[in-house]
């Protein structure tokens, strides 16, 4: 499997901002984002806004976010080719 990029918090935001989740709120350095579908469920995902984030904590995101995203699409933006 190729290499976790390291990322930040605000690149997660940017990056999932692609995917039509937006900032919802905000408490201390915890991002919640959200987006509806089109059957009018909501789906949340929280980012902790960090300068860097573990790989660890990268990949809980990647797997949390690929419940509503398709790996696929993903992958790009999260690993190294």
């Amino acid at each position: 499997m190729p290499k976790m990029r390291l990322l930040s918090g605000s690149d997660i935001i940017k990056i999932l901002a692609t995917f039509s989740f937006v900032v919802v709120h905000q408490r201390g350095s915890h991002v919640k984002l959200q987006r509806r579908v089109l059957d009018g469920t909501k789906q949340t995902l929280t980012i902790p806004n960090h300068q860097e984030l573990d790989r660890g904590t990268s990949r809980a995101i990647y797997n949390q976010a690929a419940r509503y995203i398709s790996e696929t699409e993903l992958r790009p933006y999260f690993f190294a080719i």
